[in-house]
């Protein structure tokens, strides 16, 4: 048999999401790059809008961010003592506003983000960067706490809290957008350095309605006309009000460098869902309040008519909250006032608990309002999130995927299956938990790699209507998964609008037909897209895909014109590679909205390979590693390149310094194990590939290799990896003629 060589991982092409940092998912609608002098500021709405202004200006979104002044830190508790962070000690004076690092190191306090939850502090750091500080404040607790240790994620055994200088808490790079108004980022590349500018801190009353100079002026005239220029919300859709919302209440990755409110959200983002683990496989927050994916999942939502402020006024608060009055009989109600506009119920009756004579569990100290089941609340980093799901308490799912119920939460002397027995005695035949339960099982082993469970996953996604956060997840868990041709058309019907479509690939006309899952969700459309590009050789794929680059939304357009990165141009008729041409320049200018995000050069330089441009992907690989010297994907496709011009002990340097960052990756493990086997270094090269062997998404490859490297002295142990990779990957010719080699010098 030939011997083992690099071959190419089939690496996954991140499309933004890991520029995700802690202070929620990157928010791109303060951003604009209107002409300064169209802007009047929030103060000029004072004049006509006083009683709007004073209401805006004390909220949330008025103080998403705020300068550190001394009013504002006499308002804080003063630290008992000295706060670790990661082995090193940290000292807040509150009356100098400095954060002093042990032992001499200080960092002035310069402004604030949040306030609900938690205060964070920015402090300026070289190259024009501002930086979130090692220690924050807890608002309702009154207490100073680790910044990153606070953050650390539930990746066990993995996970392990950031250095508090890293890029993915600097505020230019990660969470600008959702904190200040009329933001400029001005980043210069060659120098790596930032001279960022706002118009006003916090989310400005421009930020929603648009530049208001002009009408300032008319107004100041007397005019009493509404003006064109300025953008009402009370014509918007739910969609749109929805929308405009999620671009900061969300966890996302940016299409385009703005978002204006009215747009649709698919058109500037892409919503990261259950595939992350910072959900459960349920849908359940695990994460910060990434509370647009959950809201998809909303039964309230779906229907179409419900929107965010429905419940929540334009500035942030709550419509429903209660007032505080104890002498008003109905005050502790009011957050069930929402839900009873549509869902008029006796909760008594309907939640099965009272305030008093309960025979199932301690009583309450009240009675539960909607959202006390319905919405659970529970915290992150000392940030608290609302289930925005709606979903009924569900015990038996809490305890199979891993969240808290809102029985739990409540009951806080039981687990989940007492609270699960109370749930199936009240509703044993609740369609809606089974269908949880059953989307759950299905997420999760989409996770682990289970495809003894895709016909199942399959025949979810080829059901009439199936939810679009749970087959948007199921479509990109389904990266490597053995598909085979028949399968591939579930695939195509996703990412296919319904109506019947004639497309003209090459010489041949091929019928697309009917959706088998008709989906007007761009999300599933995109993720079906993303997928296709798996299987490029196939004349219906190739069709499919061309359809979708004239879809509606240019978040299915640019996920097409990804996948079909390597598909020959000669064979596209003139207006299908206009088409293509178009959809390319949507997503190289998503590559480029980001110049200061590692992901944006590697998924550049992904993009270049596929176009067979192995000197330009480079350059985007090394520009990526620039950015960020600790990334492992960069480096193992710089690797591959640099083997395959024969630079052997090159791709060697870029694998080692991978494998620094994350020693147990799969990636760079199997190429370095094949690497090294091509050095004739055969026992660093087995070490590394059965490293390999323990990622899902290599193990097929690594055991392959393996098999190769040690059948000369151990065939039986071969052909036991060769039938582990059959596992995985069946019907793969190179591993069926490899058992089959092994089998025979056992024999022998």
């Amino acid at each position: 048999m030939k011997k083992a060589k690099i071959t190419h991982h089939k690496s996954k092409t991140i499309i933004g999401i890991t520029c995700l940092a802690l202070l929620l998912a990157v928010c791109w609608l303060a951003k604009t790059s209107r002409a300064p002098s169209r802007y009047a500021g929030s103060r000029s709405c004072r004049e006509c809008h006083a009683d709007f202004y004073e209401r805006w200006e004390t909220s949330h979104h008025g103080k998403a961010m705020q300068p550190v002044t001394p009013a504002l830190l006499r308002g804080l508790t003063p630290p008992d003592a000295p706060v670790t962070v990661s082995n090193r000690t940290y000292t807040v004076d509150l009356r100098r506003g400095r954060v002093t690092e042990a032992p001499s190191a200080s960092y002035p306090m310069r402004h604030a983000l949040g306030g609900k939850n938690v205060l964070y502090f920015l402090t300026p750091l070289d190259k024009g960067r501002l930086q979130v500080l090692p220690v924050a404040y807890d608002v309702r607790a009154a207490t100073w706490f680790s910044t990153t240790d606070s953050a650390v994620r539930h990746f066990a055994p993995s996970d392990a809290p950031l250095d508090w200088r890293d890029p993915m808490l600097t505020f230019n790079t990660a969470c600008f957008g959702c904190h200040v108004s009329q933001l400029e980022k001005n980043y210069d590349p060659l120098r790596n350095t930032y001279r960022t500018t706002w118009r006003e801190p916090g989310i400005s009353c421009e930020t929603c309605h648009g530049p208001s100079a002009e009408h300032a002026r008319a107004a100041r005239k007397g005019s009493a006309m509404p003006d064109p220029r300025l953008t009402s919300w009370r014509a918007f859709t739910p969609a749109q009000v929805n929308s405009a919302c999620a671009t900061c209440h969300a966890k996302m990755y940016p299409l385009t460098p703005a978002f204006t409110p009215g747009d649709d959200f698919s058109d500037h983002y892409g919503l990261v869902t259950l595939e992350d683990p910072d959900f459960t496989p349920d849908g359940r927050d695990l994460g910060e309040n990434y509370t647009y994916t959950l809201w998809l999942l909303n039964p309230c939502a779906q229907r179409g008519g419900l929107s965010c402020t429905h419940c929540h006024t334009s500035s942030g608060r709550n419509r429903f909250a209660p007032t505080g009055d104890k002498a008003s009989p109905n005050s502790e109600l009011l957050p069930s006032a929402a839900c009873a506009t549509c869902h008029p119920r006796d909760l008594t009756a309907h939640s099965r608990h009272t305030a008093t004579n309960s025979t199932l569990h301690p009583p309450p100290s009240t009675l539960p309002t909607c959202i006390s089941c319905h919405m659970p609340q529970t915290a992150f980093a000392a940030m608290r999130r609302s289930d925005h799901s709606h979903r009924p308490p569900n015990p038996e799912a809490a305890q199979r995927f891993g969240a808290a119920s809102a029985c739990t939460l409540c009951h806080t002397g039981k687990d989940e299956a007492w609270a699960a027995a109370h749930v199936r005695k009240w509703h044993p035949d609740d369609t809606r938990r089974a269908k949880a339960l059953r989307q759950g099982d299905l997420i999760a082993a989409a996770r682990k790699r289970d495809w003894e469970r895709l016909p199942d996953i399959l025949a979810h996604l080829a059901e009439p209507a199936p939810e679009p956060v749970i087959a948007a997840s199921l479509l990109r868990l389904l990266r490597n998964a053995p598909l085979t041709p028949q399968q591939w058309t579930t695939i195509r019907s996703c990412a296919t609008l319904p109506e019947r479509t004639h497309l003209d690939i090459g010489h041949s006309v091929l019928d697309i037909g009917h959706s088998l899952s008709p989906s007007a969700s761009p999300l599933v459309r995109s993720a079906a897209a993303a997928l296709l590009g798996d299987n490029l050789r196939d004349n219906a794929t190739a069709a499919a895909l061309c359809r979708a680059l004239t879809d509606p939304s240019r978040l299915v357009r640019v996920h097409a014109a990804q996948a079909l990165a390597p598909y020959p141009r000669t064979a596209l008729p003139a207006d299908t590679l206009q088409h293509l041409l178009a959809a390319e320049a949507e997503l190289l200018a998503m590559y480029n909205a980001r110049p200061d995000d590692w992901a944006s050069h590697y998924n550049t330089g992904n993009h270049r390979l596929a176009r067979g441009d192995a000197k330009g992907a480079m350059a985007a690989y090394h520009e990526s590693m620039r950015l960020r010297d600790d990334t492992v994907m960069p480096h193992v496709n710089a690797a591959i390149l640099a083997s395959q011009s024969g630079r052997l002990d090159e791709a060697i340097g870029y694998l080692r310094t991978a494998l620094r960052a994350a020693p147990r990756n799969g990636a760079a493990n199997l190429n370095l194990g094949l690497a090294l086997a091509e050095t004739g270094d055969t026992a660093q090269a087995e070490a590394h590939l059965r490293t390999a062997l323990a990622d899902p998404d290599c193990r097929a490859q690594a055991a392959y290799n393996l098999a190769v490297l040690i059948g000369p002295r151990d065939p039986a142990a071969a052909a036991d990896l060769c039938r582990t990779a059959l596992e995985l990957e069946p019907g793969n010719p190179r591993y069926q003629e490899a058992l089959e080699y092994f089998k025979s010098g056992i024999r022998n």
